[in-house]
């Protein structure tokens, strides 16, 4: 007996149940037998050992022997080999279907690997591992000639003080949707950069100078055996048409040459460092090509935690700024002027939108005021000293 149903129906102890477009008929008290019997038998499946893998059959091949295989008769055929069909290539270059070479295969590769420091790169030992790898000497504080151009009275920006705190809240309340933005952002560096070209009129070399951005820098030097590149893009650039004069003299140059450098052994100086065997062989790539108007480094801005992506500790972000500063200086081939690095110097402490209140009865009391807090204003000078170097 069958009959055509969507779905089940009892009746005088028979059970119509659904078996795709046609229903059979099957006792009611023999359906939960059926069942456990089928829930026992998985259970015995699945409660078992588990299948011996099939150990793969290593191919030998012996010399003057050819195996018969069904190729001839463009079917299977058993008894017969599996016939080994030649690599199909397109007459054409199909990006899509494009199958790099093995890196071996490549033009570029090399035996002796390339030890790369991008911009991404966390140094273990910080400054002293980037000190080590650029073979330099750390110098605190900037040279005294530097300081005397913005302590030069003539060189002050009317109503100096103002202007650099109104530069920091307009970064931080006018021109941001973040509700707690990043303590040093790019319109900051902006801001204060407008700022110091307002004395283009006493210093007409200024308008000889631009900023450029997302510049990629590539500089490669050798340390022994070992060959380093500095690769990626280190920031904002403050460049000109004219070379900057030279910092450091050179006796004082010489006098490094008997610095010992700090060693961190037993922690190797290439231990974060990415290690690769195809790479251009002394390639030093300033980022600009052909007949730039404004070839010559002048100061290199870094902004700690603009990349979201990567952030860095203060110690590896200053061995990420002595690396590109070397690898600048280097690709310029300005490397006798000098590479330095100052020590920290806040800007500000901090600024509040709003005002901080403890919860007290009977009424709220101030904790911390909103504003502007903390501002330093010989670290700006020091921001101008670096602006006007070369243009006074």
């Amino acid at each position: 007996m069958s009959m055509y149903s969507h779905g089940a129906v009892a009746a005088d102890g028979l059970l119509f149940f659904r078996h795709f477009s046609k229903l059979s008929w099957l006792p009611a008290y023999g359906v939960r037998s059926l069942l456990q019997a089928r829930r026992l038998s998985l259970s015995r499946l699945t409660a078992g050992k588990t299948p011996s893998v099939k150990e793969s059959i290593e191919k030998v091949a012996i010399p003057g022997l050819d195996m018969v295989t069904y190729g001839e008769r463009m079917h299977f055929v058993p008894g017969l080999s599996k016939p080994v069909w030649p690599q199909w290539e397109r007459y054409y270059k199909d990006p899509k279907h494009f199958r790099s070479p093995s890196t071996q295969e490549m033009p570029l590769y090399h035996d002796t690997p390339c030890y790369v420091f991008n911009e991404r790169t966390s140094a273990l030992e910080g400054v002293r591992q980037a000190l080590w790898l650029t073979k330099s000497k750390a110098v605190s504080g900037l040279p005294p000639h530097l300081l005397s151009l913005a302590k030069n009275p003539a060189n002050k920006i009317p109503n100096q003080e103002n202007c650099v705190q109104k530069a920091i809240k307009h970064a931080h309340f006018w021109d941001t949707t973040q509700e707690r933005p990043v303590k040093y952002s790019n319109t900051l560096l902006f801001n204060l950069y407008h700022l110091c070209a307002t004395l283009h009129s006493s210093h007409p070399l200024i308008g000889r100078r631009m900023l450029a951005e997302k510049y990629l820098l590539t500089a490669s030097w050798k340390r022994g055996k070992n060959l380093f590149q500095v690769r990626g893009q280190s920031g904002l650039k403050y460049c000109g048409m004219d070379p900057i004069p030279r910092i450091s003299g050179k006796q004082q140059v010489l006098e490094t040459a008997n610095h010992a450098l700090e060693t961190f052994y037993p922690v190797s100086p290439t231990v974060d460092l990415q290690k690769v065997h195809v790479y251009k062989d002394q390639v030093n790539c300033t980022g600009f090509r052909g007949q730039y108007f404004y070839p010559h480094a002048h100061t290199l801005y870094f902004l700690e935690g603009y990349d979201s992506r990567c952030r860095l500790r203060p110690e590896q972000f200053r061995a990420k700024m002595i690396m590109f500063l070397f690898g600048n200086a280097l690709a310029q081939a300005h490397n006798l002027f000098g590479v330095w690095l100052d020590e920290d110097a806040e800007l500000y402490d901090f600024v509040k939108v709003r005002p901080l209140f403890f919860k007290k009865k009977p009424k709220k009391q101030l904790k911390v005021p909103d504003g502007l807090a903390g501002y330093n204003s010989a670290t700006f000078t020091k921001f101008l000293a670096l602006f006007l170097h070369g243009a006074a």
